[in-house]
């Protein structure tokens, strides 16, 4: 089977005293998912699952649209910081020079409650299961930076405190080739075809 792992659209910034910030997508990661759907609409999917966040089911919505499928939520590949009172693009982080982002570069910062060991059982775990109840099928997972870093570093061997071991973009896609003897197969990191040329915010150092 084939799998697409996407990370949502640029979401706001949201900061509360109590309660799960849980932001929606901004007007630019709207368009980023607009953008997203046009580019997956040639390609047929079997299936469609994006996290519990706001963020990937807003921007899963253009991917499903037009298709004779049903969003399906899948808790277990939410975010680290799915349970956070706040949230901050990385790219505000960086740019305002925040302690935060300081403190990813040294890899100090735990927003979220989960052990690394913990984050990449929950979100490995759910992603085999559903390619094994996907046989044959091309499977899109709409999710977060951390999850795909989670899975690729899973598949990549590498140490298991490699979370962020690389960024991938707003809507990036990551295809992965997965057999139904076990092999996996990384076919595309960061596909960002879609963007290019759309003045859109891409990541930390890049627009379309």
């Amino acid at each position: 089977m084939e799998l697409l792992l996407v990370r949502h659209g640029l979401p706001i910034r949201r900061e509360l005293k109590e309660g799960v910030a849980d932001p929606e997508l901004a007007p630019e990661g709207h368009q980023q998912a607009s953008r997203l759907g046009q580019y997956l609409s040639s390609e047929h999917l079997d299936a469609v699952y994006a996290s519990a966040l706001r963020r990937a089911q807003e921007t899963a919505a253009p991917v499903v649209e037009g298709r004779d499928l049903t969003l399906r939520i899948e808790p277990d590949v939410s975010e680290f910081d799915k349970d956070s009172s706040e949230y901050v693009p990385v790219e505000e982080l960086k740019r305002t020079n925040d302690p935060r982002w300081q403190a990813m570069l040294d890899g100090t910062w735990e927003p979220g409650s989960e052990s690394h060991e913990v984050f990449r059982e929950r979100t490995v775990g759910a992603i085999e299961r559903i390619i094994g109840e996907h046989r044959g099928d091309r499977v899109a997972i709409v999710c977060h930076g951390g999850v795909i870093n989670a899975y690729l570093s899973h598949l990549l061997g590498l140490d298991n405190d490699q979370r962020g071991f690389f960024y991938p973009n707003y809507t990036s896609i990551h295809r992965v080739a997965a057999a139904s003897s076990g092999e996996r197969s990384v076919v595309t990191i960061n596909e960002t075809s879609h963007l290019r040329g759309s003045g859109l915010p891409m990541g930390l150092f890049q627009h379309g």
